[in-house]
């Protein structure tokens, strides 16, 4: 293989050319009105939000979960010791 064969199958690894359409884009603009060097601001798109939500829906019935159990866990450990202890409201 020549030299100039393999320089062509290489990608090329340098930076990517600015995106005309993204130029004009809001976080762009926003980015600018900030001051910014460069369009990054925290909270932009995700490519793949199913994972994210999938995570929270996650959470969410763990959180659920532990508020009932402490909930109801209180009652339980309440009557078992009116039981124990005698005392009736």
């Amino acid at each position: 293989m020549s030299d100039n064969a393999q320089q062509q199958a290489e990608p090329a690894t340098g930076p990517l050319p600015p995106d005309p359409a993204e130029y004009d884009s809001a976080r762009a603009q926003i980015a600018r009105a900030k001051g910014l060097p460069a369009p990054y601001i925290a909270g932009g798109r995700d490519p793949d939000p199913e994972a994210g939500l999938r995570e929270e829906r996650h959470y969410g019935k763990l959180l659920l979960w532990m508020v009932l159990g402490l909930m109801f866990g209180g009652f339980v450990i309440g009557i078992a010791l009116a039981i124990v202890f005698g005392t009736a409201p």
